[in-house]
């Protein structure tokens, strides 16, 4: 009996832990390979080590860089008032095209 309670205690302890791993949210390194393994899912081999090398590794667009893509674009250059916001406002909320 006195072997028992120790071990069950430990067992108890151990359950504990493997449910609460189970509530943490994915980290952003864990999202970004889920979203790289659906998106390689036709590819085999050389090329899937490929993909998955290049999407890993990419860097977010920041909004800075978006800002900028966006002023360049030549249609910013001839739209005035509020054409010019609604412009920008679906260019800066565009998704990057990869």
């Amino acid at each position: 009996m006195k072997k028992l309670l120790p071990l069950m205690a430990m067992a108890a302890c151990l359950s504990f832990g493997a449910a609460h791993a189970q509530d943490k949210a994915p980290t952003a390194q864990q999202s970004k390979m889920a979203t790289c393994n659906k998106e390689a899912a036709d590819k085999k081999g050389d090329d899937r080590k490929a993909f998955m090398k290049t999407c890993l590794s990419a860097k977010p667009e920041t909004q800075q860089s978006k800002m900028k893509t966006c002023n360049a674009d030549p249609k910013a250059k001839t739209l005035k008032g509020d054409e010019r916001k609604a412009f920008m406002k679906e260019c800066l909320s565009a998704k990057p095209t990869a």
